[in-house]
């Protein structure tokens, strides 16, 4: 497998930036009445999270969005404290958006609800063609296909990329999401794209499959590459319509899975980029996802 760019390649990711309130109860809510909870505040966003695992992976990263135009100064702090190059767009009208995770206890899985802010309002402006500038690779968060109008500005970047010759990979972010935009206008957006990271919640959701094998032959002939993620189960790539890895992640203490997914592509991508075998970019997918899950939060942990 043969990476784009240089021998330091940078990667330019897209999509939302979010303030996370994680919610971790020590037993169902209690309608109408309390129940004790351990409450924290974090920063997140589905393509926030994979840029700045990019970085703590040593990729060179540029991330690009759209904040609240108070918070843009911290945010630009944040993220170059996390070695990710940030291009912030400010928004005078909308806030950054947020989301409140609640965390199961017994098992780390997570729900979400979701304040989409000023992600919701990305346009063409924000994602000039200075943006593409030595770039091997452009990776677009799914949440920033949801709206309409961040959907455009991304399908135009995509389109600009590709033209350029610069390698695209697409995380798909949400099957009920997906429910929402269809898999016509999903896939019309990313045309182009040739790496994609879906689980299995989403790949059945574009497809109408529930089996991954039934789902990847739907998928594989769309993309040179496609990983298809199942939590704790088996995770199988496909390289050029072949199915060429397969394995579960390593066994890892689950506190929280927010951002799994995230880190996943981001341990992935960076080995692609280095022009690992389809099997060690699995490896260190599964690596960087249980890196994530074993603490609260979506991102890497302060060193």
């Amino acid at each position: 497998m043969t990476a784009q760019g240089a021998s330091a390649p940078r990667v330019v990711v897209v999509g939302d930036v979010m303030r996370d309130v994680l919610v971790r109860p020590e037993g169902p809510p209690l309608r109408g009445a309390d129940r004790r909870a351990e409450v924290r505040f974090a920063p997140g966003g589905s393509a926030a999270n994979c840029a700045c695992w990019l970085a703590a992976l040593g990729v060179a990263v540029t991330f690009a969005g759209r904040v609240g135009a108070g918070d843009l100064p911290g945010l630009e702090a944040e993220f170059r404290a996390a070695g990710v190059r940030p291009r912030l767009s400010p928004d005078p009208h909308a806030p950054t958006g947020a989301l409140v995770a609640l965390v199961d206890p017994a098992d780390g899985e997570r729900s979400f609800l979701t304040s989409r802010g000023a992600n919701d309002r990305l346009g063409v402006e924000d994602l000039p063609d200075a943006l593409l500038d030595g770039a091997a690779l452009l990776h677009v968060s799914g949440y920033a296909l949801v709206a309409e109008g961040p959907r455009a500005a991304a399908s135009d970047l995509i389109a600009r990329a590709v033209a350029r010759g610069v390698t695209v990979s697409v995380d798909p972010g949400s099957a009920s999401f997906l429910a929402e935009i269809g898999a016509g206008r999903f896939f019309k957006a990313i045309a182009g794209a040739r790496l994609f990271f879906p689980n299995r919640d989403e790949a059945e959701a574009l497809t109408g499959e529930a089996d991954p094998v039934a789902q990847a032959a739907r998928l594989a002939p769309r993309f040179a590459v496609l990983a298809i993620k199942d939590g704790a189960g088996v995770a199988r790539v496909w390289v050029e319509g072949a199915r060429a890895a397969e394995s579960a992640p390593p066994p890892a203490r689950m506190v929280d899975s927010t951002g799994a997914g995230d880190a996943f592509a981001a341990g992935f991508i960076a080995g692609w980029l280095a022009g690992d075998a389809p099997g060690k970019c699995l490896a260190q997918a599964h690596d960087t996802a249980a890196r994530a899950i074993s603490h609260m939060g979506a991102r890497p942990e302060a060193p």
